[in-house]
């Protein structure tokens, strides 16, 4: 049975007469009635009475005719389903990001991104970088977003290109004695506890390799605390406990209100006094052999032209 004898036999049954039901169709008399034969032949049954030179619906082709039209709208429906794929008004991207990107710099590009495609449901999930990365190798995620690097062993499977970027801010609280200085020299970071993120953060990732370029090793800070997520770190250094390392973007509000404080830090033994910054990629993730939909598509513009924008 085939979508093309269902179409023949539903004009034959609407219109109970083979030759007008092939002018309707476009095709000849005796297609039609080849049609309706291998249907009956096939399924040893009477779809329609011969009588005369005019034909009767039997209550076999009564049944068929029921669920020849459901199957046909189901078709139709599916049809016009993936033409509105295709058109990208509607549809499912899944997205994973890390922690700051995802809380931070993510959810403008979403809402950009919802007002120009807003029948495409978007799916985020957040954890940390590493999570992130193997989530995308895996095919979790259509696309991810993180910072920091990603393991050698996922290179090949991930493709990465920069969206935007982050600077690092050291920041303290109200209570602790960097709070009223402008800048700090590299030596004094070895003076203060610190409230750290795991291993898998990026932004963990790119203090420690900042730290390596300083000529300074992450095992000599006095670490006081290792939390899971940003938020919790940036709590605690409100509260009065130690430095940190975090995101413009997620400390940019408490700056303004004076709730946190951010140090520069200059290396003494450069003449030019130079500030050190830590500047932090945000990187777009996708496996690089399965398929890119038009709404991965549509939605890598979004970051892209943010990147353009940022360059």
């Amino acid at each position: 049975m085939t979508l093309e004898q269902l179409r023949i036999f539903l004009a034959v049954a609407e219109m109970l007469h083979f030759t007008r039901a092939a002018e309707a169709l476009y095709i000849t008399q005796p297609a039609v009635s080849a049609a309706i034969q291998s249907l009956e032949t096939g399924y040893g049954v009477r779809l329609f009475h011969r009588i005369g030179r005019h034909i009767e619906i039997t209550d076999a082709g009564r049944l068929l005719q029921g669920e020849a039209q459901k199957i046909l709208d189901h078709v139709e429906l599916t049809e016009r389903g993936l033409k509105e794929l295709n058109n990208l008004q509607r549809g499912e991207l899944k997205v994973g990001a890390s922690l700051t990107v995802g809380n931070y710099w993510l959810p403008e590009k979403i809402s950009q991104f919802k007002q120009l495609y807003p029948g495409i449901f978007i799916n985020c999930k957040l954890g940390n970088a590493e999570e992130i990365c193997e989530g995308t190798a895996l095919g979790m995620y259509d696309l991810g977003l993180v910072t920091g690097d990603i393991k050698p062993s996922l290179q090949q499977s991930l493709e990465k290109s920069e969206v935007g970027c982050d600077r690092l801010q050291i920041v303290v609280g109200r209570s602790h004695p960097w709070y009223h200085l402008t800048e700090i020299y590299l030596d004094e970071l070895l003076n203060t506890g610190w409230v750290m993120r795991e291993s898998g953060s990026g932004a963990q990732q790119m203090f420690e390799q900042a730290l390596q370029s300083w000529k300074l090793e992450t095992s000599n800070l006095d670490v006081v605390l290792n939390l899971n997520t940003s938020e919790m770190v940036k709590a605690v250094v409100e509260s009065g406990v130690g430095a940190a390392a975090l995101p413009e973007s997620m400390v940019k509000k408490e700056i303004q209100l004076g709730t946190l404080h951010a140090v520069q830090i200059t290396n003494p033994h450069k003449k030019s006094g130079k500030k050190l910054e830590i500047v932090q990629s945000i990187w777009k993730l996708k496996h690089r052999q399965r398929f890119h939909t038009r709404v991965m598509i549509a939605f890598e513009a979004i970051l892209m032209q943010e990147n353009a924008q940022v360059a």
